[in-house]
């Protein structure tokens, strides 16, 4: 068989066609993805000063050649976003393994005691979890067979590490993977609360217009990502939720429910009808005459005693 692949041969039976994936013209000199994602566009590439290899999974296959072209997220697609259902424990790690991609580079991809740090850490999160590192494996496990978490090897390392492809599977750019992140670690915000909790990831949020503008992105799909919230009684702003899990929606649902309940049972007019009124102002009534009762017959007791009353 020739070295050269894709060698043309005048014997076709001495030459069989090479099974392994054909280089695409250009592909060699396309840019490397950014660390951020975890793409690779070989085998083995450097990535913030490390080299990564990664173990695909059968599943995995697809992605992996298309990693070798050097594909990369694109950042708004004009095409049909998949529907994607995350369960809470999903939601945190998904959520805390693209924090740490942003504020902590150095220790991404990650492992599964780092996982267990950053997802039961007691800043940034609502709730406050307390996740054991077989729940995160377990959880990891099912997100490989989804196609929404890849294992990484690093040379040298005994430990294996995991990284999320979360914005592959969705073609998020970085302002969108990032207000994903706070959504998803945190519940329903303001546009405010997004754009202060997403300053420190570094991705060009110039002012609340920009941060809308990403919302309105997410939001106008053909499957929703994010939902603008009805604004709740005693509340300036609008807040938004991701739609990535309907236990985190069912749960904002009952909140809101219960706020709602509150502020109108002690909104004028809730106390009951004008009939109730009536019968408890009478007995508001009965109850001053008889404190005026019980005022009158003291300082009659007092004056006989001969104590003044107090």
């Amino acid at each position: 068989m020739s070295d050269y692949i894709g060698s043309s041969s005048s014997d076709p039976a001495a030459d069989p066609p090479d099974p392994r994936p054909q280089p695409i013209a250009g592909a060699a000199s396309q840019a490397p993805v950014s660390p951020r994602s975890g793409l690779i566009s070989s085998a083995s590439a450097p990535v913030a000063g490390r080299v990564f290899e990664v173990w695909a999974d059968s599943t995995e296959d697809a992605a992996e050649d298309d990693r070798t072209q050097g594909s990369s997220p694109v950042p708004d697609v004009a095409r049909e976003t998949p529907a994607i259902e995350l369960t809470a424990v999903e939601c945190r790690v998904l959520g805390a393994m693209i924090e740490k991609s942003y504020l902590t580079p150095d220790i991404y991809p990650m492992t599964t005691n780092a996982m267990v740090t950053a997802c039961n850490q007691k800043t940034n999160r609502d709730p406050v979890v307390d996740f054991s590192a077989v729940l995160i494996d377990t959880t990891l496990m099912e997100m490989r067979e989804r196609n929404l978490v890849r294992r990484v090897h690093s040379p040298g390392s005994r430990s294996m590490k995991h990284r999320q492809s979360l914005d592959e599977a969705l073609a998020l750019n970085d302002q969108q993977l990032a207000l994903m992140s706070v959504l998803l670690l945190r519940g329903p915000q303001t546009i405010g609360e997004l754009r202060l909790r997403t300053e420190r990831h570094d991705v060009g949020f110039e002012d609340l217009d920009a941060v809308d503008a990403c919302l309105a992105s997410l939001a106008n799909r053909s499957t929703p990502l994010v939902h603008q919230l009805p604004r709740q009684p005693g509340h300036k702003e609008n807040r938004w939720l991701h739609l990535l899990s309907d236990a985190v929606a069912t749960e904002h649902a009952l909140t809101v429910d219960q706020d709602t309940s509150f502020a109108q049972a002690t909104q004028p007019g809730a106390l009951g009808s004008a009939a109730d009124k009536s019968g408890l102002t009478d007995r508001l009534e009965d109850l001053e005459t008889q404190v005026a009762t019980l005022q009158r017959q003291l300082a009659s007791l007092a004056e006989k005693l001969g104590e003044p009353l107090e």
